[in-house]
C-alpha cells in the first residue's frame, strides 16, 4: 500500500474583485440603459392626473343628466355611463347622488362667490368692484352651462328642500354677506347715497338672477345683453357716470 499522499485539489478559480470605480460605472450604465429603453407606455400612469380627469368627466356627465332629466330622475348609473366610468368609480369620489350634486354646485359657483367676498387688490371704487363681479358673473355663469345649475335649483328647490337649504347655506348666504360688505363700504365712502340698500343686498343681485332666468327661457325670442343691463342697474344705484 502506497504511503504517497494525494495531491490537494485545485481551488476554484475566482474572478478578480471589481474596484469601486468599476462598480459605480456599471451601475451608471445600467441606469442609463433603463432610461433609454423605457417608453411612455411603459411608465406608470400619473394617478393624480387620471383621478382629476375622471372627477371632471363625472362632473360634466352629472351636469348633463341633471339638466336633461331633473334632479329626481337622474340616476348614478346614467351618470357613470355618460362619463365612461364604472358606477363604483363614482362612489370613490361621492357618497351618493346628493353629494355629487352638492360638489357640482360648489365647483361651479363658489369660486365666483369667493372673489366677491375677497376682491382683488388694487381695484378702486365699490362700483368698479361690482362691475368686475357683474362681468365675471356674465362670462362664467350666464353665458355658460353653469347657468343651468341655478335654474335647476330654482325649479327643484321647492320639491327638494335639502337642495334649497344647501344652496342658501353654501352660495346665497355667502353672496349676500359679500354684497352687504361692499354696500356698507360704498355708503361709508359716500359712493352710495341710499343707506337702506345695506338691508336689501338682494336688490343689487336681482338683475343677475333675471339674466340667468331670461337666458334659459326667453333668449331665443329676445336676446338679452346681460352685461349692459347690469351696467344700467349700477347707474341706478351709484348715479350715471359716477364710476371712479
Amino acid at each position: 500500500m502506497s504511503n504517497a499522499r494525494s495531491s490537494p485539489r485545485p481551488s476554484p478559480s475566482r474572478k478578480p474583485a471589481k474596484s469601486q470605480a468599476q462598480r459605480q460605472a456599471g451601475q451608471s450604465a445600467a441606469v442609463a440603459a433603463r432610461k433609454s429603453g423605457s417608453t411612455a407606455a411603459e411608465r406608470p400612469p400619473n394617478r393624480g392626473i387620471r383621478a382629476a380627469d375622471r372627477r371632471q368627466a363625472i362632473f360634466d356627465a352629472a351636469l348633463d343628466e341633471f339638466v336633461e332629466r331633473g334632479y329626481a330622475a337622474t340616476r348614478l348609473d346614467d351618470v357613470a355611463r355618460r362619463a365612461g366610468v364604472a358606477k363604483g368609480t363614482i362612489y370613490l369620489h361621492f357618497k351618493d347622488k346628493q353629494a355629487l350634486f352638492q360638489e357640482l354646485v360648489r365647483a361651479a359657483l363658489l369660486p365666483l362667490i369667493g372673489r366677491l367676498a375677497t376682491p382683488a387688490a388694487g381695484v378702486g371704487s365699490v362700483r368698479e368692484l361690482l362691475e368686475s363681479f357683474a362681468g365675471n358673473f356674465v362670462r362664467e355663469i350666464v353665458e355658460t352651462r353653469r347657468s343651468a345649475i341655478v335654474r335647476l335649483i330654482l325649479a327643484e328647490g321647492p320639491r327638494f328642500p335639502d337642495i334649497a337649504d344647501f344652496y342658501y347655506r353654501e352660495v346665497v348666504s355667502r353672496g349676500l354677506a359679500g354684497m352687504r360688505a361692499l354696500i356698507e363700504l360704498g355708503i361709508a365712502r359716500g359712493e352710495i347715497r341710499q343707506s337702506g340698500l345695506r338691508d336689501f343686498p338682494q336688490i343689487v343681485i336681482a338683475p343677475a338672477m333675471v339674466a340667468v332666468i331670461w337666458q334659459g327661457l326667453f333668449a331665443r325670442h329676445a336676446p338679452l345683453d346681460a352685461a349692459a343691463m347690469l351696467r344700467v342697474h349700477l347707474d341706478l344705484i351709484f348715479g350715471e357716470g359716477r364710476a371712479a
